[in-house]
């Protein structure tokens, strides 16, 4: 069952090889103060959360401007769409707005993997700052391309660069966070998603209006998202490499942060990357799963930042309408992905049924797209574009679920990065499905297609719940002492070589 179990913990090994919590707290555990934990608590949550939430809003908002950007004439002033005028009636080619949009995530995709054991290797803050602040010089310099070609290549590198941001923070809320707490501040910073589709799409909106000045309105939207990303930079300058030295607490209330993160056993933070974790996590099932999961569930994504206020100018509504209509996608995660990440806190066990549960409208919303009379201005339709914001506490449950149920740092960044390189496969696929030549027909690649990525998705979640199930299971009818499960709390074991370890259901 345990590849090695707690006798790998020993004496000898050096404090490099264990967690940096060893630097404040012994192997033995030590009593703290409930107080002082929840001031502990709410001061880690307001460094963290506003910032993060902000950040990753930003992440989404950088990449879902290019659908309202080709509404403002982007797409014409880098010839994005091609009108064959030689046909009757004249054909619309899409293909190079589907790479633009996609070759965004062949760069993330190029980056997730050694841009996340660089943040591992090195300080926190020496890796995010000068990375963060450079993605908002490539964001900003969007407004300087003046060719279909320049945008390929600077989508490119700016996914590059934005590869480390997401996985950067599932790496710091499974470092501050206990099991039960993660779900939802895992929820939290994705919930950013939500807030800039609704923010995001009144400052579009905002920027539509403009009827003069020496920039096109597309410009000056990316010339926005730079700046703000440059503020964001500015604040992960300043993050702490882990609880251990977290300068926005005092010394008693670092090792507070660290003790009570022992029972979870998923450890701090440790930075030597170990070869034996990636081996393990290459024969690990749930990682596959967890992939698959978030691969097909995120695909939607793809087609919906890149054309979403295209397919909903087709119903009939003018330009500004269509990127209004973007806010009840918006509403939808705002609401939904923090309650989903509530309820676990209070009902243990619900994270994979309630991923489950929130399939089923976005495959309702898929349907309603699809089946229903488009006309002018429909209702059905657009209620059905709503629902597949729902995709939203999907993704967020995905991200929860794996990140809680791996231990050890390496294994750690491994499914954190995996989970992003599905996330970026999904993204790929999706503006493939928007076939241009299939409008009459209510895209119906892309709604099929968004139906049986869902349905794989639900499959997938039950194969990982029963999976996760039988191995509590297992864990339980073994004896072990406890004393023995406080030592091994920091030793930067998986969660395989952990007997005490636990999956969240």
């Amino acid at each position: 069952m345990f590849q090695h179990g707690v006798g790998t913990a020993n004496d000898t090994t050096h404090v490099s090889e264990k967690d940096a919590a060893l630097a404040v707290v012994s192997d033995m555990a030590q009593e703290i103060d409930p107080l002082v934990a929840k001031k502990v608590l709410r001061k880690i949550d307001w460094y963290f959360m506003p910032a993060m939430l902000i950040g990753y809003g930003m992440v989404y908002y950088d990449k879902a401007i290019l659908g309202s950007a080709s509404l403002f004439g982007m797409t014409t002033d880098l010839s994005l769409i091609v009108v064959d005028y030689s046909t009757s009636p004249p054909s619309v080619d899409t293909s190079r707005l589907s790479w633009a949009t996609s070759l965004f995530y062949f760069g993330m995709l190029a980056g997730l993997y050694p841009m996340t054991f660089i943040l591992q290797k090195f300080n926190t803050r020496h890796v995010l700052g000068p990375v963060v602040l450079l993605w908002a010089i490539v964001c900003a310099a969007t407004a300087g391309v003046t060719s279909w070609r320049g945008l390929f290549v600077q989508r490119f590198f700016l996914g590059v660069i934005e590869s480390v941001i997401p996985t950067s923070f599932v790496a710091i809320v499974s470092g501050y966070y206990t099991q039960e707490e993660q779900a939802l501040r895992q929820a939290w910073w994705f919930s950013g998603t939500g807030w800039f589709t609704i923010i995001g799409g009144a400052l579009n909106y905002g920027f539509g209006q403009i009827t003069s000045g020496s920039l096109a309105r597309w410009q000056y939207i990316y010339i926005l998202a730079g700046a703000l990303t440059f503020l964001f930079g500015l604040w992960c300058c300043t993050l702490p490499n882990s609880p251990v030295s977290a300068w926005f607490l005092s010394p008693e209330e670092r090792m507070v942060a660290v003790e009570r993160l022992r029972k979870g056993q998923t450890g701090v933070r440790c930075q030597k990357i170990k070869v034996e974790q990636i081996k393990e996590s290459l024969t690990d099932i749930k990682i596959y799963l967890v992939a698959i999961m978030m691969a097909a569930a995120y695909t939607i994504n793809g087609a919906i930042s890149g054309f979403g206020p295209l397919i909903v100018s087709t119903f009939g509504y003018n330009t500004l309408d269509s990127i209004l209509f973007q806010f009840p996608v918006g509403v939808v995660c705002v609401i939904f992905i923090p309650l989903c990440g509530y309820i676990p806190t209070v009902v243990p066990n619900t994270r994979i049924p309630m991923l489950i549960i929130c399939c089923l409208p976005v495959i309702a919303g898929c349907v309603m797209i699809w089946k229903s009379q488009w006309g002018y201005q429909p209702a059905t339709p657009v209620i059905g574009y709503a629902l597949t914001g729902f995709f939203g506490p999907v993704v967020s449950l995905i991200i929860t679920v794996g990140a809680s149920n791996v231990a050890g740092a390496t294994k750690k960044t491994v499914m954190a990065a995996t989970i992003f390189v599905a996330y970026t496969v999904g993204n790929i696929i999706g503006p493939q499905l928007v076939k241009s030549n299939t409008k009459a027909q209510h895209y119906p690649e892309l709604w099929t297609g968004m139906i049986i990525c869902y349905c794989i998705t639900i499959a997938a979640a039950t194969s990982l719940y029963i999976v996760l199930w039988r191995e509590n299971r297992a864990r339980d009818t073994l004896k072990f002492d406890q004393v023995q499960r406080d030592k091994v709390a920091f030793d930067d074991l998986t969660d395989k070589q952990n007997p005490f370890f636990r999956y969240a259901l």
